[in-house]
Parts: C-alpha cells; structure tokens; sequence
C-alpha cells in the first residue's frame, strides 16, 4: 500500500500567526520526505481560513526546495477557475524546477464564493473544468497549440516551459460523483476518490471508474487511485474517538455545508424496524473516517484494502498527533 497526506495549511480560530502554521506544516512534510510517503497533496482554497492555500504551485515550488524524494500532488489545481494556459505554464514550471515530482490533480471547484468573487459563473464550472484540463495536456504534448471554443480562443500558441516528466507528469482528476466519474473513466483519465464519501459508496466509485474505463476502450490504468480518508489516531480509541469528533465538526462547521454549495453527509438509516437520521458529524464518525487506537486503524485499513481494495490511501489527518502516531505506529506495518 502507498500512503500519501492531503496537507491542509488550517488557520483555526486564527489562535498563532499565519507564517506559524506553514512553518509546522512545513515541518510535518520534511517528516514526509524522510518516512516513506510517496506524496504531499496541496489543496487549493480561496478566502477561508479553513486551509490558506490559495496557489498550490507557489506552495509546490517551496515544498520543492526543501525536499529530495517526496512527490508534489495537487488535489487539486480548481481548474474551472484558471486560464487553461496559465495553469499549463505554472503546473509545467513546478514539475521542471521540482525535478519531474509532479502529481497534477485536477478539480472543478464548487464554492460559491469563490466563482462569484473571481467572476466565473457556477453553471459554467463543469464544461471549464472539462475542456481545461483537455487543454493543459494538449498544450504539454504539443509544439504549438490553436484552439476554437465557446469559452476559449487562441491561435498558434507555443506554451512554455514544457513539464520534465514526458509526455506530461501523470494527471488525476477529483470525482466525487457518478457523472463525474464516469466522465473521469469514459475519457482515459485517472480518478482520485474522497474525503466525504462512506465506505460503500467509494468502492462503488472505484468500480464504477474502472467499469467505464474499460467500457470505453481504454487499457487498465497503470497509476494508483488515491482514496482519501480522514485521520485519527490516538494510543486509546477514546482518544481518538475525541479527535475524530472535533475534526469532523471542524469539517462540517467551515467547509462540508449548503454554505459552500455541499449537502452535509446526513443520512437515513434503518436498523431492526427503526429509523434513525445520522447526522453529519456522526456520518464522519460512523462511515468516512478512519479513527482508533493505531491497532484498530490497521484492522480498519487491512479490511478497506481487502474490500474496496485500497491501494493508496491519501490521509488527512484531523490532528498533528495523529499524523506522528499514523507515521510511526501505522504506516510501517503496510511497508
């Protein structure tokens, strides 16, 4: 099994200055560098504080200096809300000044705030999203570059740099749901899968990627699927049971809300004649996470690479303790 960390830069409660909590995030990927994790995945925001990290480029190059072996992914480049060409030339620079690291996730992006600040309307983000990830790799893999479409025009392009790794670094793309990635698996792209989705419904993701995949004539993908999961790991399950809790909420309270144009993760469930409705923090706890003491987060892990199969699991950790314990105590048993 491959472990990657999707690196969150969370500014909670604003309690330390910023410059803090890229220094300890810093520190935690030089750990990375050196335990083993094939990559970082940065996750672009814009105007929260729910993870300040509006340019995961700039944030790549940086990561770049201060590592040796650690693979650079984003997870994602909001591709809807980037000039297709800006985003090849940036993306390409990273990977040439990075030495060929590159991981390129792409994704649509779905807050509100963020389309309606930058001026890009919301009902637009799927085709942008579509065609400018189509774009970014035709621009890698070609000298020059002419295009004609509704949202874009341009005529005999040479766009550089060129990215190191060749024909172009490998490319993911973010599908959380059944369109996206049958789209995902129907056009010959990689899927990354998470972090909101329960259990079943990833394995049935996976299946569903793979199935469209083949369907459309494309041969068996040969890069790994990362699979999100959020992190608590504590010496009892008590204690990770707190942490879980807390991030969850964090989770649900700044980000995974109708504010942000996301239905929270409650459900309806019926045991033994019953009908109970779950709500989202208990969702998390219940179905999406992975928490416990570091014995129970191999089980859970051993069963999830079994049943999905998981094979590359990208944590998110929801504490930095969970994050040593996960590296220290966990991590060795699958490598």
């Amino acid at each position: 099994m491959k472990f990657g960390v999707l690196q969150f830069f969370a500014w909670t409660r604003r309690s330390v200055p910023l410059e803090v909590i890229y220094e300890r995030a810093m520190n935690r990927i030089e750990v990375m560098d050196r335990s083993g994790y094939d990559a970082v995945w940065l996750a672009e925001h814009h105007f929260t504080d729910y993870s300040v990290c509006p340019s995961v480029h700039m944030m790549g190059l940086h990561i770049a200096s201060k590592t040796e072996r650690l693979r650079i992914g984003t997870a994602v480049s909001l591709a809807a809300l980037y000039h297709p060409l800006r985003l090849a030339e940036e993306v390409a620079m990273l990977d040439l000044l990075s030495g060929g690291r590159v991981n390129w996730g792409a994704g649509r992006g779905f807050d509100p705030r963020e389309f309606n600040t930058f001026g890009v309307p919301l009902d637009t983000s799927k085709a942008r999203f579509r065609e400018a990830v189509d774009i970014v790799l035709a621009a890698w893999q070609n000298e020059r570059l002419s295009w004609h479409s509704d949202l874009w025009q341009f005529d005999n392009v040479e766009v550089l740099p060129k990215p190191l790794q060749q024909p172009h670094p490998p490319v993911w793309v973010a599908a959380g749901s059944d369109d996206a990635i049958e789209w995902a698996g129907v056009s010959g792209y990689t899927a990354m899968l998470g972090p909101h989705a329960a259990f079943d419904a990833i394995g049935r993701q996976r299946e569903l990627f793979l199935s469209e995949r083949q369907r459309a004539g494309h041969p068996s993908t040969k890069q790994d699927i990362p699979i999100c999961r959020f992190i608590a790991v504590a010496d009892t399950d008590r204690e990770a049971e707190r942490i879980a809790r807390a991030g969850a909420g964090w989770v649900v309270d700044t980000y995974k809300n109708e504010s942000k144009g996301m239905a929270q993760p409650t459900r309806t469930v019926e045991r033994g004649g019953e009908v109970r409705i779950v709500d989202p923090v208990d969702a998390y706890l219940e179905d999406i996470a992975v928490w416990g003491s570091p014995a129970r987060v191999i089980d859970e892990l051993e069963r999830l690479r079994e049943e999905l199969p998981l094979e590359y699991l990208m944590c998110a950790p929801l504490s930095h303790s969970s994050f040593t314990d996960f590296t220290e105590k966990v991590m060795p048993h699958f490598t």
